[in-house]
């Protein structure tokens, strides 16, 4: 079982979502778990009787909502330890530095910083680094108009001193491409679509499922998308 962390104050459980559906797509049983403080998940993703902590399944997607740590997910699934977990993968959707260490994302093989560069989420976002004890690799995941290596310089100095260690590489979402209608459609049908996505929004997230699957060819990814894409 993989476990993989998206960090930050920036709203990222549609991210999160669709990055779920390459990877169910391409047979994966997938758990989200959404530990933060709006728990945005528990009105965008539809269940018949949400109750204040629940497990729902969601496009071949599991979705945990309401859990403090995963000790509670394993009582409420009745089962006795992690390894009874029947999941390949379990992503999380996190906005403090506490559900890192209850998580355990230390451990994990992959970890994301999510933000836009709007002031809330930067300072905010970096917030949680800021309590970081001891180093901790992260991927950034930038949501920008344009990219502009100034704004990725603010992130860094805003970081400066602190235990986060960032991956050379990273990874950019279109924020203004007619992505953000798009999501907002499929959140109002109850449906994750891909059609009318922008290219750039579905390379990215193609690019991140190829991280997390890292023994998954691009070429059999790009077809999981189109078969997406197809309804199929």
């Amino acid at each position: 079982m993989k476990k993989v962390g998206f960090i930050g104050v920036y709203d990222k459980i549609d991210l999160i979502l669709y990055v779920a559906k390459i990877l169910t797509t391409l047979g994966k049983k997938v758990l989200i778990v959404d530990s933060t403080l709006n728990q945005k998940a528990r009105y965008i993703v539809p269940t018949i009787n949400p109750t204040l902590k629940y497990v729902t399944e969601f496009e071949e997607i599991d979705i945990a909502v309401g859990f403090e740590n995963l000790e509670e997910i394993i009582l409420y699934l009745g089962i006795q330890n992690e390894n009874e977990l029947e999941y390949d993968i379990i992503l999380f959707d996190v906005d403090n530095c506490q559900k890192i260490c209850e998580y355990n994302l230390k451990q994990a093989p992959k970890n994301y910083f999510v933000t836009s560069f709007d002031a809330y989420s930067l300072k905010k976002g970096v917030e949680i680094l800021s309590q970081l004890k001891e180093p901790f690799s992260l991927t950034k995941i930038l949501f920008a108009e344009e990219i502009l290596k100034e704004e990725d310089d603010y992130l860094n100095y805003l970081a400066l001193g602190y235990k986060v260690v960032w991956n050379e590489y990273r990874i950019y979402f279109p924020i203004e491409n007619g992505d953000l209608t798009v999501i907002h459609e499929n959140q109002r049908v109850a449906k994750i679509k891909f059609k009318k996505l922008s290219f750039q929004y579905k390379d990215s997230l193609a690019y991140i499922a190829g991280e997390i699957l890292d023994e998954t060819s691009d070429t059999q990814i790009r077809k999981a998308i189109k078969s997406i894409e197809k309804g199929v």
